[in-house]
C-alpha cells in the first residue's frame, strides 16, 4: 500500500478526531473510502498499524450496513497505568514497582508524597502479606492512582 494513500487515510482521521471536543469520533468506511478515492481494505490497514493501543487509540470498528468506525484517543496516562497493573503479579519484586513509582515521580504523575507514601505502603505489603493478597493491594494502589490522575 502506498504510504501516501495511508499517509491521507491517518490524516483525514486525525482531522476529524481534532474536530470533536469528546475525543472521539464516529465515521463510516465507505465515506472516508469515497472522501480519499481508496479502498475500504485500505482504511482496515491504517487503523490496525497507526490507531493502536500502544499510540493511544481505542478503535472499535463494526462492518456492514450501519457500521461505523469508532476511534477514541486514550490518554497517554491511562496507558502507561495499565501497561504498570498488567505487569504486577506474583512474581513482580518489590524493586520492580518501586521502578514503577520512580517512573511515575520523573514523568510528574505523582508527587514526592504520593511516592513516599505509597512506596511505605508497599513495603509493608512486600514484607508481610502472602503473594496473592498483596498483588491485590498493589493493583489497588496504582489502580487508584490511575483513576485519580
Amino acid at each position: 500500500m502506498s504510504s501516501n494513500i495511508a499517509d491521507l487515510i491517518e490524516d483525514y482521521i486525525l482531522t476529524r478526531l481534532a474536530e470533536q471536543q469528546t475525543g472521539q469520533v464516529e465515521l463510516r468506511r465507505t465515506d472516508i473510502a469515497d472522501e480519499i478515492s481508496c479502498a475500504p481494505s485500505q482504511i482496515s490497514y491504517v487503523l490496525n498499524t497507526r490507531f493502536t493501543h500502544d499510540k493511544g487509540f481505542s478503535v472499535e470498528s463494526r462492518r456492514g450496513l450501519g457500521g461505523f468506525i469508532r476511534v477514541v484517543r486514550v490518554p497517554f496516562r491511562n496507558i502507561i497505568y495499565q501497561e504498570m497493573l498488567d505487569k504486577i503479579d506474583a512474581g513482580t519484586e518489590f524493586v520492580e514497582v518501586k521502578a514503577m513509582l520512580q517512573y511515575l515521580i520523573q514523568h510528574q504523575m505523582i508527587s514526592t508524597r504520593e511516592c513516599s507514601l505509597l512506596l511505605q505502603a508497599v513495603k509493608s505489603a512486600y514484607e508481610n502479606m502472602p503473594p496473592e493478597p498483596r498483588v491485590k493491594l498493589v493493583k489497588s494502589l496504582f489502580t487508584t492512582l490511575a483513576e485519580l490522575s
